[in-house]
């Protein structure tokens, strides 16, 4: 393999790895935090902020993966 098919294979998993896992971490949290609104609704206020704190934090993961896929790229 050339150096450019490594280097675009690399950012191909860096894009599937950062995009993959935060996707189940947020299904995770969002199903958490659905269940914890339906035993306590007085708590939804406080719940949901929390779940979308988490969410950009995750979703922060994602896009670092795309910049390093973007990096990586810009080499071939």
């Amino acid at each position: 393999m050339t150096d450019s098919a490594i280097i675009a294979l690399a950012a191909a998993i860096a894009i599937a790895v950062s995009t993959i896992f935060p996707a189940l971490g947020q299904g995770k949290t969002a199903k958490a935090a659905m269940e914890s609104i339906a035993r306590q609704p007085d708590a939804a206020k406080d719940i949901r902020s929390a779940l979308i704190i988490s969410m950009a934090l995750m979703e922060a993961l994602t896009i670092y993966g795309l910049l390093i896929a973007f990096i990586l790229t810009s080499k071939i």
